[in-house]
């Protein structure tokens, strides 16, 4: 449908595909009320705690444990772990100043996958 020689989009039409999340994975949810009144504090981190056969879903917040209750799909995005590890997974690590950059998590995480990689692994001890 056009209007003046402009697309207009039907507004009907959700503007994201449709996904199904699962318990666990950690999504953006962004509350529509909040957000449509102008309050601050809208768009926030959840996990998924259960879904629902209509497609809804319950979601904890991840700062602050607060619960929301059936969550519509179209106001959550999925937050992929490849984002979350991005910093690990392009760290330059043979530069000085490369742990600049990084979290304290991955430094952590780097220091143990070392720590671990460059011992023989143990066999547990013999029983009688």
């Amino acid at each position: 449908m056009t209007r003046q020689g402009v697309a207009v989009r039907d507004s009907a039409k959700s503007t994201t595909p449709a996904i199904k999340f699962k318990q666990g994975q950690f999504v953006l949810y962004r509350d529509p009320e909040m957000f449509w009144t102008g309050q601050a504090g809208h768009t926030f981190v959840c996990r998924v705690q259960r879904t629902w056969l209509e497609g809804t879903y319950d979601l904890v917040a991840v700062a602050t444990g607060r619960f929301v209750h059936y969550a519509n799909a179209d106001y959550m995005r999925l937050l992929p772990a490849v984002d979350a590890m991005r910093d690990i997974d392009t760290a330059p690590l043979n530069t000085d100043g490369a742990a600049d950059d990084m979290t304290a998590a991955a430094i952590a995480w780097l220091t143990q996958q070392h720590a671990t990689a460059n011992q023989r692994p143990e066999l547990p001890a013999q029983r009688d």
